[in-house]
Formats: C-alpha cells, sequence, structure tokens
C-alpha cells in the first residue's frame, strides 16, 4: 500500500527534481496543488535547515499527511555567503531567475574568477503527522562564472560551474545535474531515509 506525500514546494523545478529521485518508493507524491486554500509560510528563518523544517510542518499540519520540503540556495564567498536563503528572491520579490543572476553577476563584477568560489547548499525536512520531523542535507561546491553558459537547468545554475564535470548546471542534462547536485544529494538522503521509515 501507498502512502502519501505532499510536496511543500509551489516550485515546479524542483517537483521534477524530487519526482525523478523518489520514483519507485511505494509513494504516491501529491502535490501543494492538490489544496488551493493552502498559504505556505513565509521562508523567515535565518537557516535553510528551519525554512525547510516551517514549509514541511506547516503542510503537513494542513494535509494531515507525511510531507517533504526543501530550502536551498547559493552561497557566495566572496559576498560573505550571500545571496544564502535569500537566493529565491535576492533581486526582490519580484524578482525572477533572470534578474536574479544579472544581480548576482553585477555584484561580482570586481571579482576575479580564482575569488569566485561559491556552493549550493539544500536542506530537505520530512514531516512525519503525529511524530517527527527529520532534515537531511546535501552541497555540492563550485565557482561563478563570468557570464551565463548553458540554457537546461534553472535559478543560477548557468553561473555555477562545477569543475569535476568541466561545465555549469546548465549545461549538464538532468540526469548529469542530479547525480552531483546538492538537492539531488540530499534527496538521495532523503530517500534512504524513506525507505527505512516506510519499512517500519
Amino acid at each position: 500500500m501507498k502512502r502519501e506525500l505532499v510536496l511543500a514546494t509551489a516550485n515546479k523545478d524542483k517537483a521534477i527534481e524530487i519526482y525523478e529521485i523518489l520514483a519507485n518508493l511505494p509513494l504516491e507524491i501529491i502535490t501543494i496543488e492538490a489544496y488551493p486554500g493552502l498559504i505556505l509560510p513565509e521562508e523567515d528563518q535565518a537557516t535553510f535547515r528551519g525554512n525547510a523544517i516551517l514549509k514541511a510542518e506547516a503542510v503537513s499540519a494542513y494535509s494531515g499527511k507525511m510531507a517533504v520540503a526543501d530550502d536551498s540556495g547559493l552561497v557566495v564567498d566572496a559576498l560573505d555567503g550571500r545571496p544564502g536563503v535569500y537566493s529565491a528572491r535576492y533581486a526582490g520579490p519580484d524578482g525572477d531567475y533572470e534578474a536574479n543572476n544579472r544581480l548576482l553577476l553585477e555584484e561580482l563584477k570586481e571579482v576575479p574568477y580564482e575569488n569566485r568560489s561559491a556552493r549550493f547548499i539544500c536542506a530537505i525536512a520530512l514531516c512525519i503527522p503525529g511524530k517527527r520531523t527529520y532534515v537531511v542535507k546535501g552541497s555540492c561546491p563550485g565557482r561563478i562564472t563570468m557570464a551565463l553558459s548553458g540554457s537546461k537547468g534553472f535559478g543560477y545554475d548557468p553561473l555555477f560551474y562545477y569543475e569535476p564535470a568541466g561545465k555549469t548546471f546548465a549545461e549538464m542534462s538532468r540526469g548529469e545535474k542530479n547525480t552531483v547536485s546538492h538537492r539531488g544529494r540530499a534527496l538521495r538522503n532523503l530517500r534512504g531515509l524513506l525507505k527505512q521509515l516506510l519499512t517500519i
């Protein structure tokens, strides 16, 4: 019998990655579109972990079902860790992927390539009603390029150069990216946790 799991995200790109990595588990994965009255809480926590827990627990409380939420973002060393938890709204509440990338390039315009070290971080929270909330993490080191490169992926992918592959995330296929990305690593940790919990 399949257990129902609600994805606490309105980001379709993230949902696709989650579907792919959690495939073949005894789960019926539901999006928040099934709950039109549900409003995700404002991400007002200081950490990725805190925001993930906030969203997962809110959606689980509303739906009465297991819920999973991620919070992820880009940490750039030359910018003292920015954009960090503000990655999705770096260019403002009305910003989009293009605006965020434009602002990041602007803020780094005086920074040479060798000093553009960065990492993607992902925290995923799994809330089980009446029990507890689990958190798994994943990260991926890289470097911010001098210009956009590649047309795949989303978010900061065209600027994030993964040195072992010799390409940006936006130049990778989804399968390549999922193998090494912060979210891919966190989701594989989540998959292992779910396999354990679903047999209990």
